[in-house]
């Protein structure tokens, strides 16, 4: 192992869970998430009177009950999947570290990175697990890490990786999961790919977040061999009272089940299965879909620790390795 590779430390980044399904850890989850002015972009004083009167008033114990419902014995699914991931990682990279870190809640990458460069580590790989970018999450996360590094005299030297919503090997490993699917379970009438939204104001003010989505949908639903009518877009987990990125996905599919037709649903926005996805769209989106007259509803699971999709991360970080 040469000397560069010796300091040189990969941090594989999610957004971040509260560390229990409780309420009022879910609160102080809620409370640095939501604070954070990259994800909510109204003035700050009017914001945190907002925050702080009505939305932590009550929102948390909804969404603490929600947490419940999907909680594991290995705590957090999120959470337990980045582990899994930055491990197997580990496996392929074996002269490199590998590391999880979160933007909000714990491990938070700034401790990550202050434990790291205490070990003598002064270059590191930031590896943000969102595969189309956004100002609200992938921004947020290289604005905590710049901010340790403006916080400290001995900046580390950094590689930060954008984004991969086009990279081929991650439209194969998207692909190979949805045709593993069908082997199994049989293909649906319609194949739902629904994003994580972001508020219509963010995406008009040049976030190129949606585009990217429209763009994995599309290479996706190339690669599968689709035609336009056996597959849409939709935007779901839509939050307040503004308008959002569109179609909806609630409403899409409410469409949808009118038509009494079968639906499969994949998240190519989530990199692993969390509240969104095993909540939402896998039962809350499920259980309306079927209310309105739906004929079957599935989800396809996110990529999470897949062995197509830990080679697509070792291949996006290797061409940093050694440069």
């Amino acid at each position: 192992m040469n000397h560069l590779n010796q300091k040189t430390a990969v941090i594989l980044m999610n957004l971040g869970t509260p560390s229990e399904p409780t309420t009022a850890s879910v609160r102080e989850y809620l409370r640095e998430f939501l604070s954070d002015s990259r994800v909510i972009e109204i003035p700050k004083l009017i914001w945190q009177i907002i925050l702080n009167v009505f939305v932590l008033s009550t929102r948390p114990r909804r969404v603490a009950h929600a947490y419940q419902s999907i909680w594991t014995p290995q705590g957090s699914p999120l959470l337990a999947i980045l582990k899994s991931q930055a491990k197997q990682l580990q496996a392929l990279l074996p002269d490199i570290l590998v590391v999880p870190a979160t933007t909000y809640g714990k491990p938070n990458v700034k401790q990550v990175l202050a434990q790291l460069q205490q070990g003598d580590y002064d270059r590191f790989i930031i590896l943000p697990l969102y595969p189309q970018y956004s100002a609200t999450s992938t921004a947020a996360a290289f604005d905590k890490v710049m901010a340790y590094c403006m916080s400290h005299r001995n900046m580390p030297a950094l590689t930060l990786i954008k984004d991969y919503h086009d990279y081929p090997l991650y439209i194969d490993a998207l692909a190979r999961s949805v045709q593993a699917y069908w082997a199994t379970h049989g293909r649906a009438d319609k194949l739902l790919m629904s994003f994580h939204g972001i508020p219509k104001p963010y995406a008009d003010k040049g976030d190129p977040y949606p585009e990217q989505c429209r763009i994995t949908a599309q290479l996706l639903a190339d690669k599968l061999g689709m035609a336009k009518d056996e597959w849409a877009v939709s935007f779901q987990s839509r939050f307040g009272a503004q308008e959002w990125v569109k179609p909806y996905t609630d409403e899409l599919l409410g469409e949808w089940g009118k038509l009494g037709l079968s639906v499969q649903v994949i998240s190519p926005a989530f990199s692993a299965d969390c509240l969104e996805t095993l909540e939402e769209l896998a039962v809350e989106n499920r259980d309306n879909y079927l209310k309105a007259g739906g004929k079957s509803y599935a989800y396809i699971p996110a990529l999470n620790d897949n062995a197509d999709h830990i080679q697509m991360m070792a291949s996006l970080v290797k061409p940093y390795l050694s440069s």
